[in-house]
């Protein structure tokens, strides 16, 4: 059992000690990440399963991962698509267990994930309930699909061939990654981690080779360039 308070504290000691922004990526442990839940609503629904694999020295590190499966009250329609019933969660872990687990293995490393921000929300509303307002990740992160964004905008998609569909499957065969064990958090974790080791390949190339520079949000399509221009797509 962990104590979801001790947790916390030792977490944000170690979190005090964030990556600089002139890092190398090959220096950056990146922690990717995936959360399956009874639903989308992140004030109301719950998370079923934690998922997380490392990156480091631009490889997956598969000796540096993290799951857990949550005990849920019920079954909903999201059961239809991680396949994850309330029967299977019995002896699953408590929420505040699972929390404590999950920011012992975080420590400081950059998170990503795909669409990343209603992970993070599930995550941060759980802390919140069981450790007070304020209690939140506080890690550095990174949502593939931005990346994406920011590399084509910089044109770093040899003969213009950015990807068209930035779904987590229209990534995948973009860059011809078989989603085997797709909508589970350990493979859709594992999914993105692929996704990832290809764009930092690419940003590396195209003058993105440290963090601060990788971290950059993709420019605001709806906002015209310098010129007065309308950017592609609009």
């Amino acid at each position: 059992m962990h104590s979801l308070t001790k947790a916390l504290s030792d977490y944000r000691e170690r979190l005090a000690k964030a990556w600089a922004d002139d890092t190398p990526l090959a220096h950056v442990r990146f922690v990717v990440l995936d959360c399956e839940a009874t639903g989308l609503d992140t004030r109301r629904h719950r998370i079923v399963s934690i998922g997380a694999v490392a990156v480091r020295e631009c490889q997956i590190d598969l000796g540096d991962g993290f799951e857990a499966l949550l005990r849920v009250r019920f079954n909903t329609a999201a059961t239809l698509v991680h396949g994850i019933t309330r029967t299977e969660t019995r002896d699953g872990l408590a929420e505040p267990d699972a929390l404590a687990g999950l920011l012992e293995y975080l420590g400081n490393g950059v998170i990503v994930g795909h669409h990343i921000g209603y992970d993070l929300a599930m995550i941060d509303t759980a802390l919140a309930r069981h450790a007070g307002e304020g209690a939140a990740l506080g890690n550095r992160r990174l949502d593939s699909a931005d990346l994406t964004r920011r590399l084509a905008a910089d044109g770093a998609f040899e003969r213009g061939a950015a990807p068209s569909d930035l779904s987590l499957d229209g990534l995948c065969s973009h860059f011809g990654i078989v989603p085997y064990d797709r909508h589970t958090a350990p493979g859709d974790a594992f999914l993105t981690a692929q996704v990832l080791l290809r764009l930092l390949r690419i940003a590396a190339r195209h003058g993105r080779g440290r963090l601060g520079a990788l971290l950059e949000p993709p420019p605001d399509p709806n906002k015209p360039r310098p010129d007065g221009t309308q950017r592609s797509g609009q």
